[in-house]
This record gives C-alpha cells, sequence and structure tokens, in this order.
C-alpha cells in the first residue's frame, strides 16, 4: 500500500507541496480544505472538503485512512485547526510537522505597532488615522463593528459576513499584489492606516513597502502562538528533509 500523507491546506504553501508531493512516485496525497472559500486556488492530487469534527474526529480519519505523515500547512492564525493536528497526531502516533512561511520583519523605516488580537487593533486604531484599510480577511471584522467615526477600506476573497463597520467599502481581489497596485490603492481611498495580520509571505507583503513608502502607520495583528513540541519547517524543502523525501 502507497504511503498516505495527509496536508491540511488552504495556502499557497499547501498548493506547493502537494504538487511537489504528487509528483513523486508511490505516494498518496491528500488536500484537506475547510470549505471556507467557495472558489479555493487549484490543488494537485486528492482532496477532501470540510471539517473532521474536531481532534478526535481528525484522529478517526487518520486511522481510518491510514495516513503515514500529517502536514499542517494552514494559515497562520488558523489556530484552532493547528491545535487540533497537534492533539490529533499524539494520539495517533502519525508523524506530523507545521508548514508556517516566516512571518514579516519590520525595517528601521517602518512604523508599526504590534498588537495581540483584532480587538486590540480596533482600540489602537482611532489614535492613528480616520481612513483604514484593513486586510485581515472577511471573519473577525466584528471587532471594528463599533468605530462607527473611521472610515475603512475592507479588502477579501469572498464578501465579509456582518456585523461591520458602518462606513464600511468593501474590496474583492485575491493577490499577489503589486507595491504599485497598493500604493495606488493607499492614494485612490485617501488611508492614514492599514491594519493586516502577520500572515507573512510574499503574495500580499506589497502593502507593507505601499505603507513604508508612504510613511502610513500599520498595525500588524501578531501570529497565535504555536502548540507545545510541534515540529515547524518554513517551506516546502523543510517538510521533505522532515518526511525523508526528495522530489524528482
Amino acid at each position: 500500500m502507497s504511503p498516505h500523507v495527509l496536508i491540511l491546506g488552504g495556502t499557497t504553501e499547501a498548493r506547493e507541496l502537494a504538487a511537489v508531493l504528487t509528483a513523486l512516485p508511490g505516494l498518496r496525497v491528500t488536500t484537506s480544505l475547510a470549505g471556507r472559500v467557495q472558489r479555493p486556488g487549484a490543488v494537485t492530487g486528492e482532496v477532501r472538503i470540510g471539517g473532521f469534527g474536531g481532534a478526535e474526529g481528525l484522529a478517526n480519519w487518520l486511522r481510518e485512512e491510514r495516513v503515514d505523515a500529517l502536514v499542517d500547512a494552514t494559515h497562520p492564525f488558523a489556530a484552532s485547526i493547528t491545535a487540533n493536528a497537534a492533539r490529533a497526531a499524539a494520539a495517533t502516533g502519525v508523524p506530523a510537522v507545521v508548514l508556517r512561511r516566516p512571518g514579516w520583519q519590520p525595517g528601521p523605516e517602518d512604523r508599526w505597532h504590534p498588537v495581540d488580537s483584532l480587538h486590540a487593533a480596533a482600540e489602537l486604531l482611532p489614535s492613528l488615522g480616520r481612513r483604514v484599510f484593513l486586510t485581515t480577511g472577511r471573519l473577525g471584522l466584528a471587532a471594528f463593528a463599533r468605530l462607527t467615526e473611521l472610515h475603512f477600506v475592507v479588502r477579501s476573497v469572498e464578501p465579509p459576513a456582518p456585523p461591520l463597520p458602518p462606513r464600511t467599502e468593501v474590496l474583492l481581489a485575491r493577490g499577489p499584489f503589486t507595491v504599485a497596485d497598493e500604493t495606488a490603492l493607499l492614494l485612490g481611498h485617501c488611508v492614514d492606516v492599514l491594519v493586516t495580520k502577520d500572515s507573512g509571505g510574499q503574495a500580499t507583503a506589497a502593502k507593507l513597502t505601499a505603507a513604508r513608502h508612504l510613511a502610513l502607520p500599520v498595525v500588524v495583528v501578531r501570529r497565535p502562538p504555536l502548540p507545545e513540541d510541534v515540529a515547524t519547517v518554513p517551506d516546502v524543502a523543510g517538510v521533505l528533509e522532515r518526511l525523508g523525501l526528495s522530489p524528482r
């Protein structure tokens, strides 16, 4: 029976990993997507959609599908999924690794204001600006709903669900974005403060460069901590090394 690798996906790195692993002979690769995005990017290999039913449900799936290795390549802010994956792997003895792209780092000219949550970002915003470019995704926007005096430009892949701030303009778009595009957006909407999560990666990093060039303050929501004793790697090559695999 072919070794079976389960990828918890939804990120660019997960798609890259699936493409590399499916190209290896004698390997079964399944990518699991949460199903929150209606039009996810194309994924190579087997794909399943939907949750597992918590850590216990995932553990049962690992046993039933005879999974030999688990790769958590979910978004850095998918804390509950990562916690469930760590518990399921420990319960079943399935080797597991977390694939996390490195976070962004501020430069000397950046005006970053790190916070630990969306609610903390909302508390800080009124002191920084009046027109906000909000790029934290379509979930969790209720944290900003009480800020009735601020104008928000919200960008997400799919329409956000209410409650939203009363003065909200929604832009539907998927990265990557260029610095020129982001600069034009910030200037065109008269943005004076940017809010983002520390997602890392290049697909959406251009907004930080544009904000730096325009000397705009940036509120950066820190990543949630990883579970204890989980192995992490920064890229696809690290996963292959961890699993003892090599691309052709």
